[in-house]
């Protein structure tokens, strides 16, 4: 994890959320590292089509884990999201719409920067 991240843009990486508080290190950045096999570096703003979405793919992030401090998204909430989740949605015409400011450059390996400008906030 390094505070020098940048992100698509080229650009210092900024903070995606902290309300609800996200990231792998739940930081509120979408960095990543060895330990984040998810690669969760996309920041979005989640929609009902896209929760519904990622739940019927088997991921359900409208659920409250309080064990786990995950506290369920609703439409509207910004998350760190999988680059590769993005990516299906956005090929299943579902993707939310991205912070380019705080999305990890990491994303690049999975999404274009064309394709992710398309759905930028």
């Amino acid at each position: 994890m390094s505070k020098d991240a940048l992100n698509v843009l080229g650009e210092k990486l900024e903070v995606c959320c902290t309300s609800p508080m996200t990231g792998f290190y739940r930081d509120g950045r979408c960095e990543t590292g060895p330990m984040d096999t998810g690669v969760h570096v996309v920041c979005a703003r989640v929609t009902e089509e896209f929760l519904s979405y990622t739940k019927a793919q088997g991921n359900d992030l409208s659920t409250p884990y309080p064990e786990y401090g995950f506290p369920g998204l609703k439409p509207g909430d910004c998350w760190c999201l999988c680059a590769s989740r993005w990516k299906e949605a956005f090929d299943d015409g579902v993707a939310p719409s991205v912070n380019l400011s705080s999305t990890h450059e990491k994303a690049l390996e999975y999404v274009s920067l064309d394709d992710l400008r398309k759905h930028a906030i």
